[in-house]
């Protein structure tokens, strides 16, 4: 249990058990990530950001600004461990923290082959999320520096819930390996839970509607009702996926804002969060 040291004026007091902890962030549960220092010049604390799942808003490389994908995030946990995804592939590397400062290294990450404009955006994040980078954090935004200048910024998110949430596909899964959409599908197919015990959306080209009941990890679909539209190639090639999918029982996971769904078979796909309805 730490104590509160002598002399501290109260406002700095009430940050010091955020600040034993340093700049870190792990987990599923969002934590209050605010109040973080006041900008003075002579104090400067820690930047408390423990507990919270940072998604990656932009990043600004050489003066260029990107937008990020939904699914792109970052998460450092207190043993110095950062995961997250870059926008298309998942990564990992080491985080040594000091004051203000994380630096990042030994990267390593999934080699799942990226289309445009993902991979422009990935190739941006990758080369700024690397070595020292200075962080600074003002009203639940947290922006990350390198010492070139360039930057990424973060926003503090809580978990999405299943029911309310559009969820946009983002990946297809077989077993362990996660592979991209087919080619020109990219954020087309998405859906949401509804409360009537209901999943409405899109494929990928066809919009489509069924009944589901939830139990625990596990969620059962009903029959699958959709429009007639003919579509190219690619997209009946998702959508074919998707409703193999959604037949019967299957499994779901979300991890933060990052829902998974497998069938028996262990074929499946994975969304992100967007945003609720």
């Amino acid at each position: 249990m730490l104590k509160k040291p002598p002399h501290l004026p109260r406002a700095a007091a009430a940050l010091v058990p955020l600040l034993a902890l340093g700049l870190t962030a792990c987990g599923t549960q969002s934590g209050n990530g605010s109040g973080a220092g006041d900008g003075s010049a002579s104090v400067r604390p820690d930047v408390p950001v423990t507990g919270v799942h940072w998604t990656v808003e932009s990043v600004t490389v050489d003066g260029k600004k990107t937008a990020a994908p939904a699914g792109a995030h970052v998460e450092i946990d207190p043993k110095g461990q950062a995961k997250g995804n870059f926008g298309c592939n998942h990564f990992n590397a080491r985080a040594a923290v000091e004051g203000d400062t994380i630096t990042l290294s030994d990267t390593g990450m999934t080699e799942m082959g990226c289309p445009e404009p993902l991979q422009g955006f990935e190739d941006a994040l990758k080369s700024a999320l690397t070595g020292k980078l200075k962080a600074r954090l003002t009203d639940g935004e947290l922006t990350l520096t390198t010492t070139d200048g360039d930057s990424i910024r973060l926003s503090e998110q809580p978990p999405a819930p299943l029911v309310g949430t559009k969820w946009t596909v983002n990946s297809l899964v077989s077993g362990q390996a996660a592979t991209s959409l087919p080619a020109g599908t990219e954020g087309k197919a998405s859906f949401v839970f509804g409360k009537d015990g209901s999943v409405r959306g899109n494929l990928g080209c066809n919009r489509f509607s069924a009944p589901v009941t939830t139990d625990g990890s596990t969620l059962t679909f009903g029959r699958v009702t959709s429009t007639r539209k003919l579509c190219p190639g690619p997209a009946m090639e998702l959508e074919r996926a998707l409703l193999e999918t959604m037949k019967g029982k299957v499994t779901y996971k979300i991890d933060h804002r990052s829902l998974t769904v497998t069938a028996p078979g262990g074929t499946g796909f994975a969304a992100g969060a967007e945003g609720a309805e």
